[in-house]
């Protein structure tokens, strides 16, 4: 694929940030405690806490050694991303008394964190033959659902309310790509995961804006000290030709690698709708002193995913029969190129002083080309195809992130503190045929696909984007008692955005955006294990793309929103077992809605939409042969104030369902040791019907999606897997890229795979 190159920034952005820390904190003695849609919206012009560090060189050698290596089951991923040899059940899932990076810069667990923190390991996905992000965080977090489309890279969840990349952020190891036209295509395979963390509820105090619902963290396989060696390859009745290979350990004393890469050739489960993909992720640390470490890492996918944009409705009903139809042409394109190089520094300064420094170059590209959106005509019976499209993206983000973390005292009671900044210089180059004109008819069944036909809209350069951001964030854990913990934190994001329209000169602009997001919360634990918690929580979300921005969007801020959480979690019985329970209540201001008075007019930035509800999780090993895993999430999401022009006409949808919003997501698993090397498990996923339209006129039924697998292990290296997914062949639909078009699901499908580790 050939991607034309972005024109040069015209100037480039520099902070120079000096920060005051040792008046704040005295370290002298360390704590003992621890868009309508969900396609592409370019398609529309317009380490534990409060740990003492050892005072001997050969002390800290050692507890840096124990850094890279993979964490033991019961707390989280394993290095190899597989079940461990044992026939024992893995421990459950929830890993609450494992610290995780994604609730908090100051390495607490989830049983720490005022928050809704869940950590997936890569033993877990492995187990479940889950080998996409998508299945992994929607099969096994609570409250996380998927409106994936190929226009807007197959990346994009729903929790708690809010739906699609402006409100739900993806990241990797810790690092966002700012999202560029509503699309996001990396990371997407969970081989080179070691766990995935999610999020529920704001989190743009971490992150910045792009998070009022949540995030989902991929932690990429690290650097270890102990060499493993592993190889997978799989078949499925898809023709899904699966190969994967993990290769670590140490080069010398004070070297070690990590190097996972997988491939993926399929047939798909529509008509002519082949896919392949590639993703390597490799890694080496070099431990330059005993307080000192560097690593560095690079991760690349190259994916040509499915070109199937989904089923179109028969006068507003599914038609089965339609069930493996693909309206596409024989030579429709997609195809996404990511490339992540990271450098990583980790400098322990002083006993209770340490500092950390993630430098990256980022790139994608993609390409685009295929008709996208098919209605039946009831007149004539045939399909209408249109939207003849073809863009192209070329993104680079180049950016560094410094924080510096001082642990001590402070007025006597213990404290931890972070404080840091982030600074990103983002382009963006766009290249479209819009208008996208172009439209074809074709029968139901047995038809003529065709070729992408010349339009008359020649495919040529749109815009080009030009980002400055910068953020300024701190977190502090405050012990006012052994078992009363004060969290808080505060960000400061200052994003500009420069404009250039190479179509309509007119639509160039700049324009400087802000937002202030914080959160506190008191985390209160009575006994061992056992956390209550509450939080008060702001975050912003902008009110499209940020990098993306257009000339109509251009005098709006960011959109606002908080939230109050309430919640108890648990691990007990020796870690065997644990549960959580949280309550919630979002609110984000500042939705765009038409100007009553002026319907043609710009729109006025004073919508309002909320969502509430409950949220569970329990993980129990009962004994050597059984565990059990589930978690349900119920909510009540409206818009409180929002309309929009219809017909010439304004239509107020108060009270009405935000679309692609299930109000009901539950997942159940059971996993069965019933014999010596011998394991069985099935799942079920629910989720509750929701609405394709903000008129709530359109809805998708909901849908129980069972998967069962068995495994059997000959030796401590070898495993053989059968699965099946979607057990009983339901016909569902994951998303709707438009509204009287629904994409499927994956039929009734079987897996055999072979893993071997030497």
């Amino acid at each position: 694929m050939s991607v034309r190159p972005i024109a040069a920034p015209r100037r480039r952005a520099a902070l120079l940030c000096s920060i005051a820390l040792s008046s704040l904190l005295l370290p002298a003695e360390v704590s003992a405690q621890g868009a309508t849609q969900p396609g592409r919206l370019d398609t529309i012009e317009v380490s534990p806490p409060a740990q003492a560090k050892p005072k001997r060189a050969a002390s800290r050698r050692a507890e840096r050694a124990t850094r890279t290596r993979p964490r033991p089951a019961a707390t989280a991923a394993t290095s190899a991303g597989n079940a461990p040899a044992s026939s024992a059940p893995p421990a459950t899932a929830l890993h609450l008394t494992a610290p995780a990076a994604s609730g908090s810069r100051l390495g607490l667990t989830p049983l720490q964190t005022p928050a809704s923190v869940e950590v997936i390991s890569a033993d877990t996905i492995a187990a479940r033959g889950q080998h996409s992000v998508l299945d992994a965080v929607t099969q096994n977090a609570a409250g996380f659902t998927a409106t994936p489309a190929p226009g807007n890279g197959g990346l994009s969840f729903a929790t708690r309310g809010f739906a699609g990349s402006n409100s739900v952020m993806t990241l990797y190891d810790g690092t966002r790509f700012y999202v560029g036209a509503g699309t996001v295509t990396f990371p997407f395979d969970t081989w080179t995961a070691q766990q995935i963390e999610v999020m529920r509820g704001p989190a743009s105090v971490m992150y910045g804006e792009g998070a009022i619902g949540g995030i989902v963290n991929v932690v990429p396989k690290k650097p270890i000290t102990t060499a493993h060696n592993e190889a997978e390859v799989s078949l499925d009745t898809n023709m899904t030709r699966r190969l994967a290979v993990d290769s670590g350990g140490p080069i010398n004393p004070n070297v070690s690698y990590r190097v996972a890469a997988t491939g993926n050739m399929s047939d798909g489960y529509v008509d002519r709708d082949r896919t392949s993909n590639v993703a390597v992720s490799a890694a080496v640390r070099v431990q330059a002193a005993d307080n000192l470490a560097f690593t560095l890492s690079n991760d690349y996918g190259d994916r040509s995913p499915s070109r199937y944009f989904g089923t179109p409705l028969i006068n507003g009903t599914l038609d089965t029969a339609l069930r493996y139809q693909n309206y596409n042409t024989w030579d429709s394109q997609i195809r996404y190129k990511d490339n992540w190089t990271q450098f990583k520094t980790e400098w322990d300064v002083a006993d209770g002083v340490s500092v950390r420094n993630t430098t990256y170059y980022l790139t994608s590209n993609r390409h685009w080309r295929d008709i996208e959106a098919y209605t039946f005509s009831p007149a004539t019976g045939l399909i209408g195809r249109n939207s003849y499209i073809e863009i192209f993206h070329d993104q680079t983000q180049l950016g560094t992130r410094t924080d510096v973390t001082l642990r001590g005292h402070i007025f006597g009671f213990r404290n931890e503190f972070v404080a840091g900044f982030d600074v990103n210089q983002i382009t963006f180059a766009h290249v479209n045929n819009s208008p996208y004109n172009g439209q074809t008819y074709v029968p139901l069944l047995n038809f003529d696909p065709g070729l992408f036909s010349a339009t008359t809209s020649p495919t040529t350069p749109g815009y080009h984007s030009l980002t400055n951001q910068y953020a300024l964030f701190a977190e502090d854990r405050l012990m006012l008692t052994e078992q009363l913990a004060l969290v808080s934190g505060v960000r400061f994001d200052r994003p500009t955005v420069n404009r250039t329209d190479d179509r309509i000169p007119a639509n160039s602009f700049e324009t400087s955006l802000s937002g202030t997001s914080w959160r506190a919360g008191l985390v209160y634990t009575p006994i061992e294990n056992l956390a209550f918690y509450g939080q008060y929580a702001t975050a912003v979300d902008p009110v499209g793309n940020l990098i993306t921005l257009n000339t109509s969007q251009k005098n709006f801020q960011l959109a606002t929103g908080r939230q109050v959480e309430v919640g108890v979690k648990q691990s007990f019985w020796g870690g065997r077992g644990e549960w959580t329970l949280a309550a919630y209540d979002i609110v984000k201001n500042n939705l765009l809605i038409p100007d009553s008075t002026n319907l043609a007019g710009p729109s006025l930035q004073v919508g309002q939409q909320s969502s509430r509800g409950i949220e569970a999780s329990l993980g129990l090993t009962l004994n050597d042969a059984w565990r059990v895993d589930g978690n349900v999430a119920l909510l009540r999401a409206k818009y409180d104030n929002f309309s929009a022009v219809v017909g010439g006409k304004l239509v107020n949808y108060a009270g009405n369902v935000p679309f692609n919003v299930p109000q009901q997501v539950g997942n159940a698993w059971v996993t069965w040791n019933f014999a010596p090397n011998w394991s069985a498990n099935a799942g079920v996923q629910v989720v509750g019907s929701m609405y394709t339209d903000a008129g709530n006129t359109l809805q998708r039924p909901s849908y129980a999606l069972v998967n069962a697998g068995l495994r059997w292990q000959p030796d401590a290296q070898t495993t053989v897997a059968l699965r099946v997914y979607n057990l009983f062949d339901k016909v569902y639909a994951v998303s709707a890229p438009y509204s009287g078009q629904w994409l499927l699901g994956m039929p009734r499908t079987a897996e055999l795979s072979v893993n071997v580790k030497f």
